[in-house]
């Protein structure tokens, strides 16, 4: 059965992402921010949050954090996984919350679902406006090449392991697709008797692209690197990591 991204694939999301290293992402960032000055822990806004992988290391390293995904599903799971934790329904290019933030997240690619530069560009606007002065984006996206050639062979399979015991079979294949220029993800999961197909399309950004957005949107400075060692990007990284600071005033 196909079903819109991010709805029947939230209830194994966790199972199959297991070995994401959000905590290593985490130290990858949070080492940046107090290398920048950035005084914390304090408050922070993590963007596209999704079931709370990467909302749970920042909470784990003592910021006061707050989640916003567009998927109820996703936050659902978000909720059972850490309650107590504000967690918050919208869009990433109209969001408004009211409040500021000294650190806003957006991790796992996931401004790459963000499938024009205008909707990318609407985004790191709302992330700019939700900044207290001289506080930091930082977000990461696949590249061109990344959407191009996002894995070796096309496709992932395997199983993984539920929490009630059971287990999710999935395989998931990739094309590039040309004419659009966005690379479409099937993700095919099944548990027990039920089958599901998401369907996902990925834009990628170049630091060529990401610039003028970013200098649009605000931001007084930036520094676009790559994981793990903050070294400047090498022409064929297939993705980048971007930090970008509001001005003081």
């Amino acid at each position: 059965m196909q079903r819109q991204p991010f709805t029947a694939l939230a209830a194994v999301y966790d199972a199959i992402m297991a070995d994401v290293e959000y905590d290593h992402w985490a130290d990858f960032v949070l080492s940046f921010a107090r290398d920048g000055g950035l005084v914390g822990p304090g408050r922070a806004l993590d963007l596209a949050c999704g079931t709370g992988g990467f909302t749970r290391e920042l909470r784990a390293a003592g910021w006061d954090v707050t989640g916003l995904d567009f998927s109820e599903a996703m936050l659902a799971e978000a909720r059972v996984r850490l309650p107590g934790v504000p967690f918050v329904q919208g869009d990433l290019r109209t969001f408004e919350l009211g409040e500021r933030f000294g650190l806003v997240t957006c991790v796992f690619d996931s401004l790459n679902n963000l499938l024009t530069p205008g909707d990318l560009g609407a985004a790191l606007r709302r992330a700019r406006a939700h900044l207290s002065p001289g506080g930091l984006l930082a977000f990461d996206v696949n590249t061109r090449l990344g959407v191009r050639e996002l894995w070796e062979g096309d496709a992932i399979e395997g199983l993984a392991p539920l929490p009630d015991g059971g287990e999710v079979h999935y395989h998931w294949s990739h094309h590039y697709d040309a004419e659009a220029d966005v690379g479409v993800v099937q993700a095919f999961c099944r548990v027990d008797e039920q089958e599901f197909v998401e369907t996902h399309r990925e834009r990628g950004y170049d630091p060529a692209d990401l610039e003028p957005l970013l200098g649009a949107a605000g931001f007084a400075r930036w520094e676009i690197v790559e994981y793990p060692d903050y070294a400047p990007p090498e022409p064929d990284a297939p993705r980048v990591w971007v930090f970008a600071w509001a001005g003081e005033a």
